[in-house]
């Protein structure tokens, strides 16, 4: 019976995706070693490094899970846990540095010729039309192959100042950009400026309005009670507890004859 099965189910779903996944890389690596062709070196060397890739992301999710039940285990099963970590890291490590030796024999056998035809076999072809050919031959057909690299060189110098010309454009534009973002900025702090100006302006007119209103309520209070003054003094101007109001005379008194005709 599998001793992970005793801790965790989770522990060996993963260790039996792992284990498949080295079991695929064991078998590609052995089938790499029987493919000639560069190219399909290459394609399958990437295919194996995506699967070491996965083969990592489950080690550590393997990890993750030993981690959140160390709590949960005794030291035993902590301690083989931890082995089984370390030992699938150390065949994938193996697998890692078997892949940069193939990576390493791909790169030094691969030979790029830059004036190479699409076409395979196209070196041995020439070797057999050389071997035919006149001197004169010879040299009219490296001729031809100077003026194509010629040509060719044209246009990798013409594609070279097709990307210059794009990039100075694309660096004008993006320099005028900035300076429109500049301007914006300094717009924007402008009418900032002048929003706490207005806003400092309508406080300051409020708290006139407010003094002027509370003076005219004064007044108003004033004269109200100068009007009640004057009322009561017509009504009643015998009364003492009022007293007169300057600049206002006094009501006239009933006159009383000294001498009174028969």
């Amino acid at each position: 019976m599998d001793p992970l099965a005793a801790v965790s189910e989770e522990l060996v779903e993963i260790d039996g995706q792992i284990a498949d996944i080295f079991r695929a890389l064991s078998n590609g690596f052995q089938k790499l070693e029987k493919v000639k062709d560069v190219n399909r070196q290459s394609r399958q060397l990437e295919e194996l490094t995506d699967k070491m890739r996965e083969c990592k992301r489950l080690i550590k999710e393997f990890d993750r899970e030993v981690k959140e039940m160390e709590s949960r285990t005794d030291a035993n099963t902590h301690k083989m846990l931890n082995e089984k970590k370390q030992s699938m890291i150390k065949e994938l490590n193996s697998y890692v540095a078997l892949k940069k030796q193939h990576q390493s024999n791909l790169e030094s056998n691969k030979r790029v010729d830059l004036f190479d035809g699409p076409n395979e076999g196209f070196g041995e072809e020439n070797v057999l039309l050389a071997s035919s050919m006149t001197n004169q031959q010879l040299m009219d057909r490296g001729n031809q192959m100077m003026d194509e690299t010629d040509q060719a060189i044209d246009r990798a110098k013409k594609v070279v100042q097709d990307t210059v010309d794009v990039g100075t454009e694309t660096a004008a534009a993006l320099k005028a950009q900035t300076e429109q973002m500049s301007r914006i900025v300094n717009e924007l702090d402008s009418i900032h400026f002048s929003i706490k100006k207005a806003s400092k302006l309508v406080k300051e007119v409020g708290r006139q309005v407010a003094t002027d209103k509370c003076i005219m309520a004064l007044l108003f209070l004033i004269v109200i009670g100068v009007i009640a003054i004057i009322i009561v003094k017509l009504v009643n101007p015998n009364s003492k507890d009022i007293r007169d109001i300057p600049g206002l005379a006094p009501p006239a008194m009933n006159r009383r004859l000294l001498w009174t005709p028969d």
